[in-house]
């Protein structure tokens, strides 16, 4: 798609006292005391607001945190984003306690070149999910440049990520954003071999990735809880695991297709299980699953073949766990994937949340070519399908 970058709106017209609206992905997960446990989106979002403060702009940053859902929560406010932000930027950042109205109007008219305004949580107001017209304007109002640097809210549209671009005079993809739609776009038109992996919970939350990748990988390999689905829909044992069985003629159809088109598809054909999930369970491998235990893990034989996948790989592309790794004892797995996914010569992407803490979890961070922000967004723009907060900075400069 067609959208101005961060470097050519910097190119092309003068920045400096230029009040620009950041629409960030600050929304970090927070420790039980309100801290924030995980500052990697906040570090994701550095290299665009330091371009825009070395260039003399004035900022004014927005992002959502949690689900407040329309509601006013002091827990939920960007106040502790604000003040990371201000240990991470060579620059005075300022806080609002709200993102609309006459308050922020004069703070943001009050900033100096090169210094941040943030706001406050975007859905403290519900007419932001609504993409609410009125909303979207107040949002817009004294903007002169709109960036886009929320690649994990890319596939909402949203006031803040779609509704509001129109109203300002010019827009563009920050460099994250930009960055991840660059790196996305590998797995549209992969180097070949394309291997795939996929995990997670159920077979429904990734049914339409599944159907696109079965038309572009090689090979596919899936764990997790939704692999159960596959195998109890190919007729085999899976004792108490976690089965869709309303999806059972979609894991057959999909199964059906990836055979037509040569596309290897990979199953668990041993298994870590267990009669519960919790810490302290103990955990052993098995090849057929009885009543009374579920499987929790895919088994060394299995990381033995998924690995071998991966290591023959020209594009590889990991989204899901492959068992419940937060428990070590149902961890290695997803540890092995994680191992191989970084060994690989291939270009490497992984995408999300789960994927990303399961490969810091093993320490290979530094090796994955592309580490995705945004899970939802990255599932989206593999299926092929539009994102909302991409299309709407596609129109003329």
């Amino acid at each position: 798609m067609p959208i101005q970058s961060l470097d050519a709106l910097l190119d092309s017209c003068e920045i400096a006292r230029k009040r620009v609206f950041v629409r960030a992905d600050l929304n970090v997960p927070l420790s039980a005391s309100g801290q924030i446990a995980d500052d990697s989106r906040i570090r994701a979002s550095i290299p665009t607001l330091a371009r825009l403060i070395e260039a003399g702009a004035r900022i004014v940053l927005a992002s959502h945190l949690g689900r407040p859902k329309g509601e006013r929560r002091p827990e939920l406010s960007l106040a502790v984003v604000c003040e990371a932000l201000v240990t991470a930027l060579d620059t005075r950042v300022h806080f609002v306690e709200d993102c609309i109205g006459e308050t922020v109007r004069a703070a943001a008219a009050s900033l100096e070149n090169g210094e941040v305004l943030l706001l406050e949580n975007l859905r403290f107001h519900a007419a932001e999910t609504e993409n609410d017209p009125d909303f979207a304007r107040a949002l817009a109002q004294g903007a002169d440049l709109y960036v886009n640097d929320a690649f994990g809210t890319a596939h909402r549209a949203h006031a803040s990520t779609a509704g509001m671009v129109e109203y300002v005079p010019r827009a563009a993809a920050g460099l994250l954003l930009q960055r991840e739609l660059d790196a996305l776009a590998a797995a549209l038109e992969p180097e070949r071999p394309f291997v795939c992996f996929l995990g997670g919970a159920k077979v429904s939350d990734k049914l339409g990735v599944l159907e696109a990748l079965i038309e572009r990988a090689d090979t596919i390999g899936v764990g997790g809880a939704m692999a159960y689905t596959f195998l109890a829909a190919r007729g085999e044992a899976v004792g108490d695991s976690l089965v869709e069985l309303d999806r059972l003629e979609d894991a057959r159809r999909m199964m059906a297709r990836a055979r037509e088109r040569g596309c290897d598809f990979l199953l668990p054909t041993d298994h870590v299980v267990s009669d519960r999930i919790e810490e302290g369970a103990q955990g052993r491998v098995i090849e057929t699953i009885p009543d009374g235990l579920l499987g929790v893990d895919i088994g060394p034989k299995s990381t033995t073949r998924y690995a071998e996948a991966a290591a023959s790989a020209r594009t590889l592309l990991w989204n899901g766990p492959m068992g419940v790794f937060e428990i070590d004892a149902f961890a290695l797995g997803t540890e092995g994937v994680a191992q191989a996914v970084a060994a690989s010569s291939a270009r490497s992407i992984v995408g999300g949340g789960d994927s990303l803490a399961a490969v810091h979890k093993a320490g290979v961070g530094d090796r994955i070519g592309h580490l995705s922000t945004g899970g939802g967004a990255s599932l989206e723009f593999l299926q092929g399908l539009q994102l909302p907060g991409v299309a709407a900075l596609d129109r003329p400069s």
